[in-house]
Formats: C-alpha cells, sequence, structure tokens
C-alpha cells in the first residue's frame, strides 16, 4: 500500500497508508470500530476506490489479475453467500468462474470440515458454518496471498483453534496472510507482526513483541517486608526517565519504566531485602488500547451504574 487514502466526502476513512504486508508470515490488522480496516481491505480487493493512492499485489492491481482467485484468496463477509445455493454449488460456482478444477471444491470442504454438510443450503448455516464455508472459499485457488476479515467470528473453542493453526500453516507455506481481529488475545498467539490504525492512519508497524515491548504496562514487581522504605528509595534512586514507583498490594512495588537488574541493585544498595522481584510483561491487548486510546471513534464512557454513583 503506498499513500492509500479513502475520502467519503469531507470525512476521511483511510488517510494515506503506506505498509508492505510480506509472505511467510501472519500479519494482523487491528484498529477499533470505525479505524478502516474494513475499507482498507476493500480497496485492496478492488471493491472501493481509493481517492489517492495505491494497493498493489505482487506488483498488480487486482483488476489486472486474470484469474483473482488463484492469486488472492479472501474473507471479507460470511454472509455473501446465496442462501438457497448449497455450499458446493456456491463453492462450484466460484472454481466455474476462475478455472479452478472442480475436484478442488470438495478438497477445500474437507480441510475446513464441512463434507457432511456440502449438500445444505447455506442459508441454513450457523455463523461459525458460514465461516468455515467463507474460509473454504478463500482457499478455493490455492493462493499465495490471503485476507480474513474476523476469520473466528462465531467459532467455538475448537473452531478458534482451527483457525490458529491454519493461519500459521499458511505463513509456513511461505504464503501472505493478513487478518484483522479484535481478539488480542488470538493475535498475539498468532501474528508475527502486527499492522495498527486509528482514524485511518498508521499508529504502528511492528512485529509482535516490540508493539508489546513499547508499551508502559511492562513493569517491575518487588515484594519485601519493608515495602515502604522500598518504595522511597527506588523513587530516589531510579526516578527520571521515564520511571514510576508506585505501591501495589501488601508488601508490593511496583515500578514502570525500569528493569529487574536495575531495581534488585538499588534494593541491595539499600540493604532492603527482597522476597520476590519479577518482570511483567504488559499483553497485546494492554499494548493495543494504549495505541490506540486517542483513536476510538465510539467511545461507551463509563458505565451506566458507574454513572450514577452506584
Amino acid at each position: 500500500m503506498r499513500g492509500l487514502t479513502k475520502r467519503y466526502g469531507d470525512r476521511t476513512v483511510v488517510d494515506g497508508l503506506t505498509m508492505e504486508v510480506a509472505a511467510g508470515r501472519v500479519t494482523g490488522f487491528l484498529g477499533p470500530n470505525g479505524a478502516g480496516k474494513s475499507t482498507t481491505m476493500r480497496m485492496i480487493l478492488g471493491l472501493d476506490r481509493p481517492t489517492a493512492g495505491e494497493a498493489l499485489i505482487g506488483g498488480r492491481a487486482y483488476r489486472e489479475l486474470r484469474y483473482p482467485l488463484r492469486e488472492v484468496g479472501a474473507l471479507l463477509d460470511a454472509k455473501a453467500v446465496h442462501p438457497g445455493r448449497s455450499a458446493r454449488r456456491h463453492l462450484l460456482a466460484m472454481a466455474r468462474s476462475n478455472g479452478v478444477p472442480a475436484r478442488r471444491v470438495d478438497e477445500v470442504l474437507a480441510a475446513v470440515g464441512l463434507e457432511q454438510v456440502a449438500g445444505r443450503r447455506a442459508g441454513t448455516f450457523s455463523l461459525g458454518m458460514g465461516q468455515r464455508l467463507g474460509i473454504a472459499g478463500a482457499l478455493l485457488g490455492d493462493p499465495r496471498v490471503l485476507l480474513f476479515d474476523e476469520p473466528v467470528n462465531g467459532l467455538d473453542p475448537d473452531g478458534v483453534l482451527w483457525v490458529r493453526r491454519l493461519m500459521r500453516s499458511l505463513a509456513d507455506e511461505g504464503r501472505t496472510v493478513f487478518v484483522s481481529s479484535h481478539l488480542m488475545s488470538e493475535m498475539q498467539l498468532t501474528a508475527d507482526r502486527l499492522v495498527v490504525i486509528g482514524r485511518g492512519r498508521l499508529l504502528a508497524d511492528a512485529p509482535v513483541a516490540e508493539v508489546i515491548a513499547a508499551s508502559s504496562g511492562n513493569s517491575v514487581r518487588a515484594r519485601s517486608p519493608r515495602a515502604d522504605e522500598l518504595a522511597g528509595e527506588l523513587a530516589v534512586r531510579l526516578g527520571g526517565d521515564g520511571v514510576r514507583v508506585r505501591r501495589g498490594a501488601e508488601g508490593e512495588v511496583l515500578v514502570s519504566g525500569s528493569t529487574a537488574e536495575r531495581v534488585g541493585a538499588a534494593a541491595h544498595a539499600a540493604g532492603l531485602p527482597l522476597f520476590e522481584l519479577t518482570a511483567v510483561q504488559a499483553s497485546l491487548e494492554e499494548a493495543y488500547m494504549e495505541l490506540t486510546g486517542a483513536s476510538v471513534e465510539y467511545d461507551a464512557g463509563a458505565p451506566v451504574a458507574e454513572r450514577a454513583g452506584r
């Protein structure tokens, strides 16, 4: 994507996105509701026309691909299926439109676990079954590039685990996997790299570990029988340069912006005993909330009971 921009009147939904989604890894695409994720994916697939900039797949626009399903597979909306068609007929129509052999239909139905219901009308499918059918459609042309928008929506825990393993296996085969999700815990387990946007602008494009490491939620927990003294000594000896010292639960002192080594050395220099010294890593959810806090478009504010003082 190079300067990819989409405006509707005076509203900018995607604002100058420039990034590369590389092969051989799972790239997570994150952002609050209304951040522009779905619009970005639609522009990659030629469903929306950019106001400015471009989105290229292997150096070409989607509209230039002769047999697009063989090069790009996508799941944007699991409900985008004629409800009166069976799963097999839906996939067969897709296959014929792109010169994909009919035998591939049964292969992908088996791959997603729908071979036993292949003759059922798609309109009778549950949300999770619809997601599996959509994933089968994305895999149909055996493409090198795959885009998934919320692929685990509606899946049970077994289904979520299956999708996670599928994404990893596709990346391990050298394919490009670009997946959006609101499930931070799942992205932390699945993605190699993260692209985070807010109000259409790029906020982060880095490995998962790097995004988490940049969070202020990373801290050191020290536990001592003289916790009050320890907190005071650490504030004096480590204060400044973004270091924050605060009391935690009974006997605990929490230090952000420093390392366990520095905290331990400072406690030793002060002659204070330690019962515990632990580096506490922030979760991806904490890092994400910190990154996107100023970009949330639909902020519900405090719960009703809290606003009422209860």
